[in-house]
């Protein structure tokens, strides 16, 4: 779908007028909601980018409502001044195969063009590619449903009541224990020119409070490039929805192949099978197992693995991959 569009806008380039239009959006932010562009353009173009858009939606399990989610970015910072100096630009679709060696590209008579996916050329080149940062909040809006109508997403604790049946307020003192990411970094993995950055998140399993397995998805948006250091200061896991003081994170990265739904019933279908045995499961394996095979060809869905993390944990520790770290402390949330 995002080769058809990337055609179709290739194509849609041969007027001027519109052609200055999209340079000039382009040049003036990092990514262009190329559908509504083409909204206000009156060519024909909008319809068939809306459709696009509405089949990706479809294609990742995200609700009819996700609006749209294509964008058109510049392949490279260093192709600005080509594209300002009038070289007419090609179009490409977005890969997420960080091991992708070629890329094809259109121009506005729609021939395909072979470009070196590890040497940025010096044409300028739009990319069509995914708004991951929207997609991945949609679809983490739609896991969470999933996963609490599959029984993952276990209930807050009840309330304690007193001698006369009343149930008790917790006390404006109270609060709970967290564990807090400091900081985290990811290997520096080489990748295509035309990838883009990068959209993590994790799933922290362990037993809540009702003694069934639970999954609770923590968004990362800062997390976009591989060796940086970000210092987010982000709650991972929250100790008052756990029983046991241990539980796993998985990281994982949103890109074009995720389908939430897919996901939510993988992953239910492996976790529900495993039971309270009075003792701490790490569920780490288990997640990896649901994971549908396809996930694994190209596509680096999986990021990173950590076990048995515990609420004292202090200090870095690093994945069970080996492609990242993360130093993390324990941090308690006051109650108001």
């Amino acid at each position: 779908m995002q080769d058809q569009a990337a055609r179709a806008i290739a194509l849609s380039l041969s007027h001027a007028s519109w052609r200055a239009r999209v340079q000039h959006a382009v040049l003036a932010t990092d990514e262009v909601s190329v559908t509504a562009l083409a909204g206000r353009a009156g060519n024909g173009l909008q319809s068939t980018l809306a459709a696009a858009d509405r089949r990706i939606a479809a294609a990742k399990g995200l609700d009819a409502g996700a609006g749209s989610l294509l964008r058109l970015r510049l392949g490279n910072h260093a192709m600005r001044g080509a594209l300002s100096a009038g070289t007419a630009p090609w179009v490409a679709p977005a890969t997420a195969d960080e091991d992708a060696t070629i890329v094809v590209a259109y121009d506005s008579r729609g021939r395909a063009h072979t470009l070196d996916a590890r040497h940025a050329p010096a044409r300028p080149v739009y990319v069509v590619d995914i708004d991951g940062s929207k997609a991945l909040a949609a679809g983490l809006d739609v896991l969470n449903r999933q996963l609490r109508r599959y029984g993952l997403a276990s209930a807050a604790p009840a309330p304690t009541a007193d001698a006369a049946g009343r149930p008790q307020v917790q006390a404006a003192t109270g609060g709970f224990w967290t564990t807090r990411i400091t900081a985290v970094e990811l290997s520096n993995d080489e990748e295509p020119w035309i990838k883009g950055d990068a959209e993590i998140y994790t799933l922290v399993t362990g037993f809540g409070q009702d003694g069934k397995v639970r999954v609770d998805p923590v968004d990362m948006p800062y997390l976009d490039n591989d060796g940086t250091v970000y210092r987010p200061g982000q709650i991972l896991v929250n100790w008052s929805n756990y029983k046991y003081d241990l539980a796993d994170a998985v990281m994982m990265e949103e890109d074009g192949s995720t389908n939430y739904r897919d996901l939510a019933k993988a992953i239910a279908t492996a976790l529900l099978t495993i039971t309270d045995q009075g003792a701490y499961v790490p569920l780490v394996n288990a997640v990896l197992d649901a994971i549908p095979n396809d996930w694994w060809t190209d596509d680096p869905d999986y990021v990173d693995s950590w076990y048995t993390l515990a609420s004292s944990d202090n200090g870095t520790r690093y994945g069970a991959r080996g492609n990242g770290w993360m130093t993390v402390e324990p941090y308690f949330v006051q109650g108001f």
